[in-house]
Protein backbone atom coordinates (compact mmCIF):
# COMPACT_ATOMS: atom_id res chain seq x y z
CA UNK A 1 0.00 0.00 0.00
CA UNK A 2 1.48 3.55 -0.78
CA UNK A 3 0.58 6.55 1.18
CA UNK A 4 2.10 8.93 -1.36
CA UNK A 5 0.16 10.81 -4.41
CA UNK A 6 1.82 13.17 -7.02
CA UNK A 7 0.66 15.83 -8.88
CA UNK A 8 3.08 18.39 -11.42
CA UNK A 9 5.92 17.15 -9.62
CA UNK A 10 4.62 17.46 -6.46
CA UNK A 11 4.99 14.80 -3.96
CA UNK A 12 2.23 14.36 -0.45
CA UNK A 13 2.35 12.01 1.95
CA UNK A 14 -1.15 10.53 3.34
CA UNK A 15 -2.03 9.62 6.80
CA UNK A 16 -5.51 8.52 8.54
CA UNK A 17 -6.71 10.86 11.24
CA UNK A 18 -8.69 8.19 13.15
CA UNK A 19 -10.10 10.80 15.67
CA UNK A 20 -11.72 12.99 12.77
CA UNK A 21 -12.00 9.79 10.50
CA UNK A 22 -10.43 12.05 7.70
CA UNK A 23 -7.48 11.39 4.98
CA UNK A 24 -5.12 13.80 6.06
CA UNK A 25 -2.17 15.12 3.39
CA UNK A 26 1.02 17.46 3.57
CA UNK A 27 3.57 17.61 0.48
CA UNK A 28 6.88 17.04 0.99
CA UNK A 29 10.34 18.16 0.09
CA UNK A 30 9.38 22.24 0.03
CA UNK A 31 9.43 25.13 2.73
CA UNK A 32 6.26 26.44 1.76
CA UNK A 33 3.27 24.21 3.82
CA UNK A 34 0.66 22.99 1.49
CA UNK A 35 -2.17 20.63 3.47
CA UNK A 36 -5.54 19.66 2.36
CA UNK A 37 -7.80 16.52 3.56
CA UNK A 38 -10.66 14.55 2.48
CA UNK A 39 -12.96 11.61 3.58
CA UNK A 40 -12.33 9.41 0.21
CA UNK A 41 -9.72 8.66 -1.37
CA UNK A 42 -11.23 10.49 -4.43
CA UNK A 43 -11.97 13.50 -2.55
CA UNK A 44 -8.59 13.74 -0.85
CA UNK A 45 -7.30 13.33 -4.57
CA UNK A 46 -9.33 16.27 -5.71
CA UNK A 47 -8.36 18.55 -2.72
CA UNK A 48 -4.51 17.76 -3.28
CA UNK A 49 -4.73 18.64 -6.70
CA UNK A 50 -6.91 21.86 -5.85
CA UNK A 51 -4.18 22.80 -3.36
CA UNK A 52 -1.25 22.21 -5.26
CA UNK A 53 -3.07 24.45 -8.27
CA UNK A 54 -3.90 27.00 -5.53
CA UNK A 55 -0.23 27.25 -4.34
CA UNK A 56 0.80 27.64 -8.07
CA UNK A 57 -1.79 30.27 -8.71
CA UNK A 58 -1.33 32.12 -5.54
CA UNK A 59 2.68 31.89 -6.70
CA UNK A 60 1.52 33.78 -10.11
CA UNK A 61 -0.62 36.54 -8.76
CA UNK A 62 2.24 37.04 -6.20
CA UNK A 63 4.77 36.83 -8.30
CA UNK A 64 6.65 34.70 -6.13
CA UNK A 65 8.84 31.26 -7.47
CA UNK A 66 7.44 28.67 -6.98
CA UNK A 67 9.39 26.16 -4.84
CA UNK A 68 10.29 22.96 -6.08
CA UNK A 69 10.89 19.95 -4.29
CA UNK A 70 14.53 19.45 -5.44
CA UNK A 71 16.57 20.97 -7.54
CA UNK A 72 18.44 17.66 -8.92
CA UNK A 73 22.15 18.85 -7.62
CA UNK A 74 22.65 17.13 -4.14
CA UNK A 75 26.02 17.33 -2.27
CA UNK A 76 26.98 14.81 -0.11
CA UNK A 77 29.79 14.05 2.65
CA UNK A 78 30.53 10.53 2.89
CA UNK A 79 33.91 9.36 4.67
CA UNK A 80 36.58 8.51 2.03
CA UNK A 81 36.64 5.10 2.32
CA UNK A 82 32.59 5.18 1.16
CA UNK A 83 33.93 7.92 -1.48
CA UNK A 84 36.38 5.11 -2.62
CA UNK A 85 33.92 2.26 -2.57
CA UNK A 86 31.45 3.91 -4.98
CA UNK A 87 34.00 4.91 -6.79
CA UNK A 88 35.40 1.21 -7.43
CA UNK A 89 31.86 -0.07 -7.85
CA UNK A 90 30.92 2.59 -10.66
CA UNK A 91 33.91 2.23 -12.39
CA UNK A 92 33.13 -2.01 -12.28
CA UNK A 93 29.64 -0.81 -13.56
CA UNK A 94 30.72 1.13 -16.39
CA UNK A 95 29.37 4.36 -15.19
CA UNK A 96 30.32 7.71 -13.92
CA UNK A 97 30.37 7.90 -10.23
CA UNK A 98 27.65 10.82 -10.53
CA UNK A 99 25.41 8.14 -13.02
CA UNK A 100 25.86 5.21 -10.47
CA UNK A 101 24.87 7.48 -7.31
CA UNK A 102 21.98 8.67 -9.29
CA UNK A 103 20.98 5.11 -10.06
CA UNK A 104 21.40 3.73 -6.46
CA UNK A 105 19.70 6.89 -4.77
CA UNK A 106 16.26 5.79 -7.63
CA UNK A 107 16.47 2.24 -7.15
CA UNK A 108 16.27 3.01 -3.24
CA UNK A 109 13.73 5.03 -3.42
CA UNK A 110 11.76 3.17 -5.68
CA UNK A 111 12.02 0.21 -2.87
CA UNK A 112 11.02 2.71 -0.24
CA UNK A 113 8.03 3.78 -2.60
CA UNK A 114 9.01 7.09 -2.66
CA UNK A 115 9.75 7.52 -6.74
CA UNK A 116 6.85 8.93 -8.43
CA UNK A 117 8.00 8.46 -12.14
CA UNK A 118 10.13 5.78 -13.21
CA UNK A 119 14.02 7.00 -13.16
CA UNK A 120 15.20 7.87 -16.60
CA UNK A 121 18.13 8.11 -15.58
CA UNK A 122 20.40 11.66 -15.51
CA UNK A 123 23.20 12.55 -17.41
CA UNK A 124 26.78 11.47 -16.54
Amino acid sequence: MTNVLTYQGYTARIEFDAEDEVFVGHVLGIADRISFHGDSVAELTDAFHAAVDHYLEDCRTTGRQPLKPASGRVLLRIPPEVHAAANVAAQASGKSLNQWVADTIARAANEAGSLPVEHSGSSS
